[in-house]
């Protein structure tokens, strides 16, 4: 089997295997998926979750937050760990925000890359799941199970990864397989235990299964 056609197939799999999957940061408007994923860097989108609905609840709203002393931001996020700058960036980015695009996000990939503390796996998420263009989110889940998976060969970079997944995954279906590939990299094809390869629904077209036989 082709990699463009073993792709198809996994996407396919994994939609039957996680039907409703999604972004597992909660949020309503697109300003606070930006303050979430800023959060998420080396932390669990469970306790981001938490944290953030403190900092909500003080600042509920682009204006409020952008005048926000970025020391009270610190404290409020300071369990989602590196909070001097991850405060420091939701400051300025909120402040951005509210200066230079009327308080709305824009939907522009280049314009997001320009927001302090957005990178292209912010960006991508936004581009996707606010806005519903082709994205690809190249999280930890995403690189190691497409590397396992056999769909690019050693590549580790993010930017890299992403590159190599354009050419060979259909833009529209970009943004959910990667939320699939956080399920399954949560559940299945995991970092800390060996992968549970007996029960994962791409073992017969799975890359390392094959290697490790």
């Amino acid at each position: 089997m082709r990699k463009k056609e073993r792709v198809l197939e996994i996407i396919e799999r994994l939609k039957k295997e996680y039907p409703d999957a999604g972004c597992t940061l909660d949020y309503n408007e697109a300003w606070k998926l930006l303050v979430s994923v800023r959060l998420a860097a080396q932390c669990t989108d469970a306790r981001v979750n938490v944290v953030v609905e403190g900092l909500y609840e003080k600042y509920p709203d682009i204006d409020a937050l952008a005048a926000a002393d970025v020391e009270d931001i610190e404290a409020i996020v300071r369990p989602c760990g590196l909070g001097k700058s991850k405060a420091r960036d939701i400051s300025a980015c909120m402040k951005m925000l509210k200066e230079e695009y009327d308080g709305r996000v824009p939907d522009d990939f280049d314009a997001l890359l320009k927001l302090p503390g957005v990178g292209r796996k912010s960006a991508n998420l936004i581009m996707g799941d606010v806005f519903g263009k082709p994205a690809i989110v190249t999280d930890t889940h995403c690189i190691r199970l497409v590397n396992r998976m056999g769909l690019v060969d050693g590549i580790k970079e993010p930017k890299k990864v992403e590159m190599a997944l354009w050419k060979i995954i259909p833009p529209k279906e970009g943004n959910d397989f990667c939320h699939r590939l956080v399920y399954h990299g949560r559940d299945v094809c995991t970092a800390r235990t060996k992968p549970y390869c007996d029960k994962c629904c791409l073992a017969d077209i799975c890359k390392k299964v094959g290697a490790d036989k």
